[in-house]
């Protein structure tokens, strides 16, 4: 087995296993262990635009929830991991905290997703 690696996955940033690689397709399907950047909210077409058609709410990928990223992404992760609901809640927090700074109409729109998501989370 390989060790833990990190893994970017469209705007997150994940400590992950490596449970298999596609070479053919340049991929490695992981398993997710830590959030080392917790998804940017919005459209990630227009970023930091509100008037889009849809203003997306973007969850972290789960505990142990298995995906696909492009190898390209995948770097060895140095130090001991996190667990999975304390990295949630440090990097939702750090999230929210720099769109507080921000105060632009995306970054309030951003921190109703955010809250919305502290919710399905279920953390206070």
């Amino acid at each position: 087995m390989l060790g833990l690696e990190q893994a970017h996955y469209k705007t997150g940033k994940y400590v992950c296993e490596r449970v298999e690689t596609d070479e053919a397709n340049r991929k490695a399907l992981v398993k997710i262990r830590a959030v080392l950047k917790h998804p940017t909210q919005g459209d990630l077409h227009n970023p930091k635009k509100t008037d889009v058609p849809l203003f997306h709410e973007r969850k972290a990928l789960a505990e142990f929830e298995k995906t696909w990223v492009p190898l390209s992404t995948l770097r060895p992760f140095e130090g001991e991991c996190p667990t999975y609901q304390d990295s949630l809640r440090a990097t939702w927090s750090e999230q929210f905290e720099q769109l507080e700074q921000d105060g632009s109409e995306w970054a309030k729109k951003s921190q109703e997703a955010l809250l919305e998501l502290r919710n399905e989370y279920r953390f206070n």
